[in-house]
């Protein structure tokens, strides 16, 4: 099954502080395609202008119930119409109260009423009104009926305190609405992932690393997630955001990052090894800085061990899927390296047309031959491998 992202969404905009975060979040979506309707209450506009968000979204911002931007002077019926969600971020302790008791008295909270698509709300607040016993009430009751509740979250408020009530950043909304799009082809399915690079220690301050972001298997472990699996993501050193929903474990070495592999690969379904593992290590790390000393240094190095190839190996191996960053010649060397280590699925493309960046063109190797995608952004593409791996999966067991 194909994996499925919005295309036009309506964004409401209450008002807090947190408002300017939705410029953000009109950003992230109109950049993959998506078509925002932006529907801002009267005092979301004393926190943004609708300006921005008009010109972010390049379309008209609508604010009043009784004004003609709908054509027909009908913006809380028409507004929703053909929409696959309705995303209020921020929402205001005073909007849930209005949705939860079906009050209506502007556009927003009436087009919320006039609704068939779903309704994903972020909540914005101090942490006492977060907290009080009549929101908790009216969250309850929005959960109950249906409406997504995505988070809050937990820390450093505009009015000096810290705790739970803050919005999600808008990476982590985005991803949410994409999520709840996506059909869970991997529900109840256990996924490790290997992302990110290693770094093999020289001395206490130096060492072989590589260029690897990390994004493309942070990308995987977010689809999986989406797409319904218990996700585990073993990473190596990255600045990178935890995908929602996803256990992630920090390593730093090759050696790490294979222990941890195997302490967690115990039920999964499929094992995706996406993470830029050295090939070779210290044989032995200096304990203390090592000094210039303006004549050559000679370091002799050591094989690490072969994570991917060492579980596949395995008698009770899971589904495993390779990558293969090649710098040249990129077909035979990515199938000579399926081949080497015994691989249902292996994952290609040029390693300098990708490490870094936010996009990515790879091309699928399996018994059946090449299977070429075109470029995309990398989040698109990680829905499309899951996909891919949900089909091999359900071939496999069958």
């Amino acid at each position: 099954m194909e994996p499925q992202k919005p295309s036009r969404i309506v964004l409401g905009i209450t008002g807090g502080i947190a408002a300017y975060k939705a410029a953000e979040l009109t950003r992230l979506f109109v950049k993959e395609g998506v078509v925002v309707d932006v529907c801002m209450t009267e005092s979301a506009g004393r926190f943004i202008a609708p300006l921005t968000l008009q010109a972010l979204s390049g379309r008209p911002v609508l604010t009043d119930l009784w004004g003609s931007g709908a054509g027909n002077g009908m913006a809380h019926i028409n507004l929703s119409r053909g929409a696959d969600c309705i995303v209020v971020a921020p929402a205001s302790a005073d909007f849930l109260a209005k949705v939860a008791n079906g009050l209506a008295d502007d556009l927003l909270s009436t087009l919320t009423l006039a609704r068939e698509c779903p309704l994903l709300v972020a909540p914005a607040m101090n942490r006492l009104m977060w907290t009080n016993a009549a929101n908790q009430r009216n969250v309850a009751r929005l959960a109950a009926d249906g409406v997504a509740v995505l988070g809050p979250g937990v820390g450093d408020q505009a009015c000096g305190e810290t705790g739970e009530g803050r919005m999600l950043e808008p990476d982590e909304i985005f991803a949410a609405v994409y999520a709840a799009r996506q059909p869970k082809i991997l529900a109840g399915k256990r996924v490790l992932l290997t992302a990110g690079p290693t770094f093999e220690a020289i001395d206490p301050v130096r060492g072989i690393t590589n260029t690897s972001s990390g994004k493309m298997g942070f990308a995987l472990a977010q689809a999986a997630a989406d797409a319904g699996a218990i996700v585990t993501l073993v990473s190596g050193p990255t600045s990178l955001v935890t995908p929602a929903g996803v256990t992630r474990i920090d390593v730093v070495s090759a050696a790490q990052m294979a222990a941890a592999v195997d302490a967690n690969l115990r039920g999964a379904a499929a094992f995706i090894a996406v993470a830029a593992v050295a090939d070779y290590t210290p044989a032995t790390p200096a304990t203390s800085k090592i000094k210039k000393t303006g004549d050559g240094l000679t370091i002799a190095l050591t094989p690490t061990i072969d994570i991917l190839a060492t579980v596949a190996r395995r008698p009770d191996a899971p589904y495993c899927v390779g990558f293969a960053a090649e710098t040249d010649d990129v077909a035979r060397n990515a199938e000579e390296k399926r081949k080497r280590k015994k691989l249902p699925l292996i994952i290609a493309n040029r390693a300098q047309d990708t490490f870094g960046r936010d996009d990515n063109e790879v091309t699928l190797f399996d018994d059946a031959g090449a299977h070429a995608l075109p470029r995309m952004g990398k989040a698109a593409l990680a829905r499309r491998l899951v996909a891919e791996i949900a089909t091999r999966l359900e071939a496999r067991r069958r």
